[in-house]
């Protein structure tokens, strides 16, 4: 109680009362309220954002223990860890990538990536890991990129990577292997793989069979340039082979592929892509020969049947479609590719989209796997039935035709004669349409009466008609008016201004 301000209605006494009272009956039993649980605050050493942790160059010693758990992206690289206790993770449950390179990791506990099942990127680079075991990334289903460059690793078990269906990316330069096994990703080759660096490492050697036998899209992204690989015949036609089918771990790095000479000279490593000049006698071997062309129209049925002998151990054959699909027997999901037990590959109705190189492998075990042969698929439509020439031939019928136009035209044009007949002129007696009249001049003479002659500026020339013949001789008869006429097989106009010269008629006028 006290002095209330002016237009504030006092709150009645009773409510304030029974609220006293409930919270005296609450603490009497021991059930006070709880305040709502805070979000888990951003760690001291790091920045947070809605979705990324950052705690970079922190000189870390240990993982700190409080994550937010809505981080996507958690960045713990150029610190101090030495290791990761089991299921650290467990606080992210939508971690995606996640970058730890530049620590002082070791090894890895069994259950160190547990509960971390949508990862997708792990850099791991620059760190002291010694070897890649089987435990390590069975966890990461989803895991696509994996990066363990410049570490200290000796050895990769074999099934390493089994379990990781979906990784795209493995980079393992910048190690200290010796081997690798290859067969371990052959699986992987077929379904997702598409990047194996294994450059810069110490490779003695590698089986040129098997790194034959792998799917393209592996071969094109296997890096093993800086190697003291010991030189090979084989190995150098694998590579120049992948050379010129324009594989990018080749082509990318062409001048820094190296093999050892002889292995009691250490350092006796040449560029031996680049001066190939020892190896100009080596013969090409089974694995460098072409896919076979296999031609085929469209809605047609193919069998293709790898013609090298099978081993005697194959259990089962797979074929690897263009669109890097593995096909067992019986077939793919829809039945449009069939395999049978023998190893052939049928294809019942031939489309466009089955265009591309068929890998046909024999399985004896299941990482044990052997190239038998490469077809390449073309899938082609068939011409219209009208399309029977050829287009040179088409061209060249057209100007045959063309020139025969032409030459008809200059040499064929019918005559243009204006009028076979001629009114003669009044002096010359009456002529009748004859062959043996012609007018030799376009312009008639100008008369001024019947008993005129030819006005001086235009001369022209009538040939008359037949008078009579003797001893069956056609003679002709002359004007009058030209008595120095006396050889008229080419007759001349002439004008006062001008002389033109011209043969009337191809017949040669008789006199």
């Amino acid at each position: 109680p006290g002095t209330m301000a002016p237009g504030v209605a006092a709150e009645p006494l009773w409510p304030r009362v029974a609220k006293l009272l409930v919270l005296l009956q609450l603490c009497a039993h021991g059930r006070a309220p709880r305040a709502a649980p805070l979000p888990r605050s951003c760690p001291a050493a790091c920045i947070c954002t809605s979705d990324l942790l950052s705690c970079s160059r922190q000189t870390l010693q240990r993982v700190p223990r409080e994550l937010p758990p809505t981080a996507t992206t958690l960045d713990l690289s150029h610190n101090a860890l030495t290791q990761l206790h089991d299921r650290w993770l467990a606080a992210l449950p939508h971690l995606e990538a996640l970058h730890i390179s530049h620590n002082q990791i070791k090894d890895l506990s069994p259950q160190a990536f547990h509960n971390a099942s949508y990862l997708r990127h792990l850099d791991m680079s620059s760190n002291h890991l010694r070897a890649v075991e089987t435990h390590y990334f069975d966890a990461l289903v989803s895991l696509e990129e994996l990066l363990l460059y410049n570490n200290r690793i000796t050895r990769v078990d074999d099934n390493a990577f089994a379990k990781l269906s979906g990784l795209r990316k493995v980079y393992l330069s910048w190690n200290n292997l010796t081997a690798f096994p290859f067969r371990s990703v052959q699986v992987l080759g077929i379904y997702s793989l598409r990047t194996l660096d294994l450059s810069s490492n110490s490779l003695s050697s590698v089986p040129v069979e098997e790194l034959a036998a792998l799917p393209e899209n592996i071969r094109n992204g296997l890096y093993l340039h800086n190697n003291p690989i010991r030189c090979s015949c084989p190995l150098y036609l694998m590579l120049q082979r992948w050379k010129q089918r324009g594989f990018s771990s080749v082509k990318d790095f062409f001048e820094e592929h190296t093999c050892k000479v002889s292995d009691n000279v250490p350092r006796s490593l040449i560029k031996f892509l680049k001066y190939n000049h020892m190896f100009e006698n080596c013969s090409a071997g089974p694995e460098d020969v072409h896919p076979v062309p296999f031609p085929v129209m469209v809605d047609q049925t193919l069998l293709l049947t790898c013609n090298t002998s099978l081993p005697a151990m194959a259990t089962t054959y797979m074929w690897i479609s263009p669109h890097h699909e593995p096909i067992k027997h019986p077939g793919n999901s829809n039945r449009s590719l069939e395999v049978y037990r023998n190893g052939s590959l049928k294809i019942a109705v031939a489309k466009p989209w089955h265009s591309g190189v068929y890998v046909g492998l024999a399985i004896n075990s299941p990482h044990n796997f052997s190239r038998l042969c490469e077809v390449n698929v073309t899938v082609y439509y068939p011409k219209p039935d009208g399309e029977t020439f050829s287009t040179g031939l088409t061209t060249l019928l057209g100007c045959i035709v063309s020139l025969l136009l032409v030459l008809i035209y200059l040499y064929l044009t019918p005559c243009r004669c204006l009028s076979c007949c001629k009114k003669p002129a009044p002096l010359s007696p009456p002529q009748e349409c004859s062959a043996q009249s012609s007018i030799l001049s376009t312009t008639p003479p100008a008369t001024d009466g019947s008993n005129r002659k030819v006005s001086a500026n235009k001369h022209v020339v009538f040939l008359e008609p037949v008078r009579e013949t003797q001893n069956g001789k056609i003679r002709l008869a002359l004007g009058e008016d030209f008595p120095d006429v006396k050889h008229p097989k080419v007759l001349q106009l002439k004008s006062d201004s001008e002389s033109i010269s011209s043969v009337f008629s191809d017949t040669p006028i008789v006199a």
